[in-house]
C-alpha cells in the first residue's frame, strides 16, 4: 500500500532533481536547449522538458475527470517559460495529493481520456508511472546534454536523502 507522505515525498524529490537538471540547461545557449537531436523520440531538451510537465498535468487532471491542454514547446521557447510550466503543474499535484486520503490513494478510479477510451487504475500507480517517467526522461535530457558536449552534473535521487 502507498501512502500519501510516500507520494509526496517522492514527488518532491523528483522536482528537487528535475531543479537540478534545469539550472544545468539554463546555462546552455538557446540554440543547444532547442537543437534537433533525432536519436531521441523528443528531439530536443526543450521537447524533452515540456513532455515532462505535460504528461504530469495530464495524468492529474485525468485523475480529477478535467481535461488537461498539452502546452507546445514553442509557448515555452526557454527554460525560464518551462519553470514556470514546472510550477504550474507541481502546484496542482500537490494539490490534488492534499485532496486525497491514503485509502484513496490506493483505490481504483476509472479514468476517461480525451479519445473515448476508459481505464482503472489507483491513483498511486499513475502517480509512479508520472514520477518514473520524468526519470525516464531526465535521463533521456542528460545524454542529449552529453551529445552536446555539455554534460549534466549528478541529478539523481541520491541528491536529497
Amino acid at each position: 500500500m502507498f501512502t500519501l507522505d510516500g507520494v509526496q515525498k517522492f514527488h518532491s524529490w523528483t522536482h528537487a532533481s528535475l531543479n537540478l537538471l534545469l539550472d544545468h540547461l539554463s546555462t546552455l545557449p538557446t540554440s543547444d536547449y532547442v537543437k534537433e537531436l533525432p536519436s531521441f523520440g523528443f528531439s530536443t531538451p526543450q521537447k524533452q522538458v515540456i513532455h515532462i510537465f505535460n504528461c504530469e498535468g495530464f495524468w492529474i487532471r485525468t485523475l480529477q475527470g478535467l481535461q488537461y491542454v498539452d502546452r507546445d514547446p514553442t509557448e515555452c521557447p526557454d527554460v525560464a517559460d518551462a519553470r514556470l510550466l514546472q510550477q504550474q503543474v507541481n502546484r496542482q499535484t500537490r494539490a490534488y495529493l492534499s485532496s486525497l486520503a491514503n485509502q484513496q490513494l490506493n483505490t481504483n478510479t476509472e479514468l476517461h481520456f480525451p479519445d473515448g477510451d476508459h481505464a482503472v487504475r489507483t491513483p498511486a500507480l499513475v502517480l509512479h508511472h508520472v514520477l518514473t517517467h520524468a526519470f525516464h526522461h531526465k535521463g533521456q535530457i542528460v545524454a542529449m546534454c552529453r551529445e552536446l558536449g555539455r554534460p549534466a552534473p549528478d541529478t539523481d535521487l541520491n541528491q536529497f536523502e
